[in-house]
C-alpha cells in the first residue's frame, strides 16, 4: 500500500502531463498573440532611431496601392509560398526596395541562395531600414524584420548565413521590388 501511495497512478500522471502541455500551449498562443498584437507593424513603433521618416496610410489606401499578395505580407504578416518568387533568381545589379514605399533595402551584392525558396541577403544597405522585432507567432522565437519607413513585414532573420555577417535575412519576394542600377529611377 505505502509503494501505491509514493507514486500517482499511470492515467493521472499521463493526466498532469497533459494538463501541463495544455498550459504550457496555452502560455504561448496567448503570449504569441499578445506579442503580434502589441508590437503593431506601424511605422512609429518600428523606427526607433529616427533614421528614416516613417509613412502612414489608412487600411483602404494600402489595399488601393498593393496587390493582393503584397498586401497579406507586408501589412498582414502572411509569408508567400516557398520558391514562387520572381525575384528568388534575380541576379542583374541593382537594389531590392521596399513595395510599400520604396525604401532601399537589400544591394544585389549581398543577396545568395539558401535554398529556401525566399530571396536571401546576408546585410541591408543601411541597418535602420530594417528593424528587428521579436516574434512569438506559431509557438516559435524568431526575429522578424519590417521596414524602417512604412512598417510592412519583410520575412525573418536567422543567423545561419554567410560571412561576413552569418546572417540570413530571408525576406518575401512580394514584400520587395527590384530596380535595376542601370535604370533611371
Amino acid at each position: 500500500m505505502s509503494e501505491y501511495n509514493r507514486s500517482p497512478a499511470p492515467h493521472s500522471l499521463m493526466q498532469t502531463r497533459i494538463s501541463a502541455l495544455c498550459l504550457v500551449s496555452v502560455v504561448m498562443l496567448v503570449g504569441g498573440c499578445s506579442s503580434r498584437a502589441d508590437e503593431a507593424t506601424s511605422p512609429t513603433s518600428a523606427s526607433s532611431s529616427g533614421a528614416v521618416a516613417p509613412i502612414t496610410k489608412t487600411d483602404a489606401e494600402w489595399k488601393a496601392d498593393l496587390t493582393d499578395l503584397q498586401y497579406q505580407v507586408l501589412r498582414q504578416a502572411g509569408t508567400e509560398r516557398a520558391f514562387t518568387s520572381p525575384l528568388l533568381k534575380e541576379k542583374r545589379p541593382g537594389t531590392f526596395v521596399c513595395a510599400g514605399c520604396d525604401l532601399p533595402l537589400f544591394a544585389s551584392e549581398t543577396k545568395f541562395e539558401s535554398g529556401t525558396g525566399w530571396p536571401s541577403f546576408w546585410q541591408p544597405i543601411d541597418r535602420s531600414h530594417v528593424i528587428d522585432k521579436r516574434d512569438l507567432a506559431y509557438g516559435m522565437v524568431r526575429t522578424e524584420n519590417v521596414c524602417a519607413r512604412c512598417g510592412g513585414h519583410l520575412g525573418h532573420v536567422f543567423d545561419d548565413g554567410p560571412r561576413p555577417t552569418g546572417l540570413r535575412f530571408c525576406i518575401n519576394g512580394a514584400a520587395l521590388k527590384f530596380v535595376p542600377a542601370d535604370s533611371n529611377k
